[in-house]
């Protein structure tokens, strides 16, 4: 199977929302209250991404999309460090792939790609944050190099129908002039 990365585009919105979406729901089950899962909508998502588009991308905030024979599979999305004790940071602010095609390589390309952009842009290190309990990105993350650094934060946020929900997270860093390890 061979996985082709792209830098996305404004017409991808709907479809990282989907991607997005399917792989929360996947990925976070018994992790994140089945109804905000459930209240998730694509579509929704997708028009107010399409409509922030120019907004949340810049010259170094970056989206990608991931594809096998042409069709979308995988979604990543980098920029500048968000976080106050990181500032000279790049940040990977999202990686997903569909469940279909976990352990397939899909992953690994847009990491790949991610670290490659942050390298291009300047960045000696980066970070993201890992929803805790989610011993399998976890262990992805740890055998790319990006090792937890003991931050952690709680991350209060609002569901699509209002609803109140807190996510735990616990942050992880990687150096960025270390060779990437190869996929296994």
């Amino acid at each position: 199977m061979t996985v082709t990365v792209r830098t996305a585009l404004r017409e991808d919105a709907l479809t990282i929302s989907r991607i997005r979406i399917d792989t929360w729901r996947a990925a976070y089950t018994g992790l994140i209250d089945a109804e905000i899962l459930d209240q998730m909508d694509a579509d929704s998502e997708g028009e107010r991404r399409a409509a922030r588009w120019d907004e949340l991308h810049g010259p170094r905030h970056v989206e990608f999309i991931a594809e096998v024979g042409g069709v979308p599979v995988g979604w990543a999305a980098i920029g500048p460090s968000i976080d106050d004790d990181l500032p000279r940071d790049g940040q990977l602010f999202a990686i997903y792939a569909l469940p279909d095609h976990w352990s397939r390589g899909v992953g690994h390309a847009l990491l790949v790609e991610a670290e490659n952009r942050l390298r291009a842009e300047g960045f000696r290190h980066a970070h993201l944050w890992v929803l805790d309990g989610n011993l399998r990105a976890a262990a992805f993350y740890e055998a790319h190099g990006w090792h937890e650094d003991g931050a952690t934060l709680t991350d209060e946020r609002r569901g699509w129908r209002g609803a109140v929900y807190t996510l735990f997270e616990r942050r992880r860093i990687r150096d960025l002039s270390e060779p990437a390890p190869p996929r296994r």
